[in-house]
C-alpha cells in the first residue's frame, strides 16, 4: 500500500530553533499515533503536512505531492488544533454551515451537510443553536470534530482531540476516529494520554528532540507493541464494589486493597478487553473514580527511558 505521507530526510528550523532534525518515515493510511514530549516537534510535522510550512531541507510528500502551497492537497486534508478561536456570537449550526457554503456547496446543501456531521459527532440538537463561546470545551471538540468531517477529506490530523471530553465524550469521539480509518482515511492523532492512544491505534510515530529516536514499528514486536499495562491502581469511593464489578466482568486475574481506604490495585487478566471499552467499563462500574496509575507499556517505556 502507497504511503499517504513521506519524508526523506526533512528538517526544519527557525532561525537557531529547531523543530524536525532529518527525520524520515512513511505513514500509511489508517490511524496512527503521534507520540512525544512537549517540545518534540509534533507541531512542527503538522504543519509541514499541513502545507502551511516548508522544510529546511528533505522532501516530504503528503497524497502524492509536495503539500506547500498546493490548493489540490489542501482540500483533501483535515486538521483539528488542540486550541480553538471562532468569529463571537456564532453557533455550531451556523458556523458549519458557513463553512460547508465556503467549500462550495448550496445553503440549503450546506446545512444539510451540517447537521449530518453534528449528528454524527453526537451533538445534542439543543446545543446547536447556542453560542460556540457558551459551550463546554467537550461540547466544542465535538464541534471541531464535525468541522473536519465538512468536506469528506483523505487525511486528518487531530492533535490532543480528548482534551476537556468526559469518558462518554471519549468513546464517541474514539468510534468516530475509527470508523473514519475502517472507510480507509489516514488519521494522525497527538495526545499525551498514553492509554487512549494505546487504545485507538495499532501504529505509533516517535518524536523526541525533532528526531526519531526508535521506530516502535520496527524495533518491537507486535506483541510488544500492543502489550497493555499488567497492572492497575485506582483510588475511589469503593474499592470493593469496583473490584467485584471488574470480577464480575470476568476481568481480573487478583486483587488487593491499598494501605489507604480508597486505593484498589488489580491484575489483569484480559487487559486488552478492560483497554478496549476503558471508558465505557469504568462508566458502567457506577465507581467514583479519582485516579488512575498504571503499570508501564512498551510504549511507555519507550517514550520516557529510564535516566542513565
Amino acid at each position: 500500500m502507497n504511503a499517504v505521507v513521506q519524508a526523506e530526510d526533512v528538517s526544519r528550523f527557525y532561525g537557531m530553533v529547531l523543530g524536525l532534525n532529518n527525520v524520515s518515515f512513511a505513514l500509511k493510511p489508517g490511524l496512527t499515533g503521534i507520540v512525544g514530549p512537549n517540545g518534540a516537534g509534533k507541531t512542527t510535522l503538522f504543519r509541514l503536512i499541513l502545507g502551511q510550512i516548508r522544510p529546511s531541507s528533505g522532501r516530504i510528500r503528503v497524497l502524492g505531492a509536495e503539500p506547500w502551497n498546493n490548493p489540490a492537497v489542501a482540500k483533501r486534508l483535515a486538521y483539528c488544533p488542540e486550541g480553538d478561536a471562532v468569529p463571537a456570537g456564532l453557533n455550531a449550526r451556523d458556523w458549519l454551515t458557513g463553512l460547508a457554503m465556503l467549500s462550495g456547496r448550496e445553503r440549503r446543501a450546506a446545512r444539510e451537510r451540517a447537521a449530518e456531521c453534528l449528528d454524527r459527532v453526537k451533538l445534542a440538537p439543543e446545543h446547536r443553536s447556542k453560542s460556540l463561546a457558551a459551550l463546554s470545551k467537550g461540547m466544542r471538540q465535538r464541534v471541531k470534530l464535525a468541522q473536519c468531517l465538512l468536506h469528506d477529506p483523505d487525511l486528518l490530523i487531530f492533535d490532543e482531540p480528548m482534551n476537556g471530553l468526559d469518558p462518554l465524550g471519549r468513546d464517541d469521539f474514539a468510534a468516530v476516529l475509527r470508523d473514519l480509518a475502517g472507510q480507509g482515511k489516514t488519521v494522525l492523532v497527538s495526545s499525551h494520554i498514553v492509554p487512549d492512544l494505546e487504545a485507538l491505534c495499532a501504529e505509533f510515530l516517535l518524536l523526541r528532540w525533532g528526531r526519531i529516536p526508535r521506530s516502535l514499528n520496527e524495533s518491537l514486536s507486535p506483541e510488544a507493541r500492543r502489550a497493555w499495562p499488567a497492572a492497575t491502581t485506582f483510588r475511589c469511593a469503593d474499592p470493593r464494589q469496583l473490584a467485584r464489578f471488574l470480577t464480575d466482568e470476568g476481568l481480573l486475574r487478583g486483587w488487593d486493597l491499598g494501605p489507604e481506604e480508597d486505593r484498589l490495585q488489580v491484575r489483569w487478566a484480559e487487559p486488552e478487553r478492560f483497554f478496549g471499552d476503558f471508558h465505557g467499563l469504568l462508566l458502567r462500574s457506577g465507581a467514583r473514580i479519582r485516579e488512575v496509575r498504571h503499570s508501564e507499556t512498551a510504549l511507555q517505556q519507550v517514550l520516557e527511558p529510564p535516566a542513565r
